[in-house]
């Protein structure tokens, strides 16, 4: 496995460099938890496995309008395929076929993966 380090005191494991069954099994519960939080529009839980810089960056008042605003995003079936995971940098990102439980259709999701002091974090979520 290949070392990183954040600050040249302490290596730590690149996530690219799991394989995909622990990329996998880190991802899933996350996903899972987004989906519950985004269904429930529970802002808060929904960012608490966030990058701290993500958490920053992200408008509580523009995330919460679009939970209470859109139907997709509060309607998010727990019926998802795993579609494959690429590896980039510092960060993985995992693919999902997601269903919704009141639109027709399939849509594409995304949940970006690093490590931030020393856990798994979500680097990136969307659905397209």
């Amino acid at each position: 496995m290949k070392l990183v380090s954040w600050d040249h005191r302490e290596p730590r494991v690149n996530i690219i460099d799991k394989s995909d069954e622990e990329i996998r099994a880190a991802a899933e519960p996350l996903w899972r938890d987004l989906l519950r939080f985004s269904n429930e529009g529970k802002y808060g839980d929904f960012v608490k496995n966030f990058a701290h810089s993500l958490a920053l960056a992200m408008n509580q008042v523009t995330v919460s309008h679009q939970f209470a605003n859109s139907e997709l995003a509060r309607n998010l079936s727990e019926d998802f395929d795993y579609l494959g995971i690429i590896r980039r940098g510092e960060h993985v990102t995992v693919l999902y076929r997601q269903r919704s439980t009141k639109k027709e259709g399939e849509w594409l999701g995304r949940l970006v993966l690093g490590h931030e002091n020393g856990q798994v974090r979500i680097f990136g979520a969307s659905i397209f």
